[in-house]
């Protein structure tokens, strides 16, 4: 058992950050969950509601918050290019304004903080795999800079804070994640797949489908994230957490159509602005200074993962 904390979780009703909520309250914490349900869905923390540790409150961070707590972990924002690209400007508010609210929040108190932040950081990167020594190659006008450059300004309030105030801070780059709570419509490869599947609807490509991501899944992301987040001061970050096993998209809708038993086919469509052509984290860090690496094999997840959504499928 850990020493109690009061924690508080921005985008806590979120996919990550719900998960994140199961995890701090099986730890023995107390759990102040914010979010404004933009994505998220009080659904997702449902079966917490009943916890006396665990508290819900609806607020935009974009807006200041006043509250005593002893660790912040900063997940809110729109992560799939359908929902960030929605209201481009309040993506980028929810990334620069909620960070210097919760870094103001954290300084108040005394508290340290954690930021969700992304592999978006890299672009479409030319460097293979990604190491936290590499810059970047992001398109700083581009439809999806947003969210790219958003995270990429988040990341240097946390560590200018932490250079002029002594803040203890905590900076996770968070790549391709999946796993039970996903948005069903969110746009990204895994959920579009797999309802896609179950429908038996064509499974649709962007491209030839020889583009790479690495998935990990949900309850390795947050293990990790915890062991980061519990180290003594030191280690600030940025580093990677994902799972370095790296796959085609095209192998990832095969693989879904194998799990689900579908009969869906496979249709191709014009590939989007942007889209990075390769994305594999380099996790040395984390495997040196945590002692973590994922442990759920693709297919394990998936099947997770596609029984949740066959019981949101499911007729009530």
């Amino acid at each position: 058992m850990h020493l109690r904390k009061r924690v508080l979780v921005t985008g806590g009703a979120g996919f990550v950050g719900s998960h994140l909520c199961d995890r701090l309250l099986k730890d023995g914490h107390e759990v102040l969950c914010v979010d404004n349900y933009f994505t998220g869905a009080r659904a997702n923390v449902e079966h917490l509601l009943e916890n006396r540790r665990f508290e819900l409150v609806r607020h935009d961070i974009t807006f200041p918050l006043y509250v005593e707590v002893d660790e912040i972990w900063n997940l809110a924002c729109p992560a799939s290019p359908v929902h960030y690209q929605h209201d481009p400007v309040q993506t980028i508010k929810t990334c620069v304004h909620g960070a210097i609210n919760m870094l103001g929040l954290a300084k108040r108190v005394g508290a340290r903080i954690f930021q969700a932040s992304t592999s978006e950081v890299y672009g479409d990167p030319a460097e293979h795999p990604q190491t936290e020594n590499y810059w970047g190659n992001v398109d700083p006008i581009g439809i999806r800079s947003c969210y790219d450059e958003g995270k990429r300004c988040a990341e240097a309030l946390f560590f200018a804070y932490h250079r002029q105030n002594g803040l203890d801070i905590r900076v996770g780059r968070l790549f391709n994640t999946y796993g039970p709570r996903m948005h069903p419509n969110d746009g990204r490869v895994v959920s579009n797949f797999i309802m896609q599947a179950l429908r038996n609807e064509p499974i649709t490509i962007y491209g030839d489908g020889s583009q790479t991501r690495s998935f990990c899944y949900i309850h390795d992301l947050i293990e990790c994230m915890i062991r980061f987040m519990d180290l003594p001061p030191g280690l600030h970050g940025p580093v990677n957490i994902g799972n370095p096993a790296e796959f085609t998209i095209r192998e990832l809708a095969e693989t879904v159509i194998d799990l689900v038993g579908s009969r869906s086919t496979i249709a191709h469509l014009p590939l989007p602005s942007g889209d990075p052509r390769q994305r594999r984290p380099d996790i040395s860090t984390v495997r040196e200074k945590l002692g973590w690496e994922p442990q759920t094999q693709l297919r394990e997840g998936l099947r997770h993962t596609i029984a949740y959504f066959q019981g949101m499928l499911a007729p009530s």
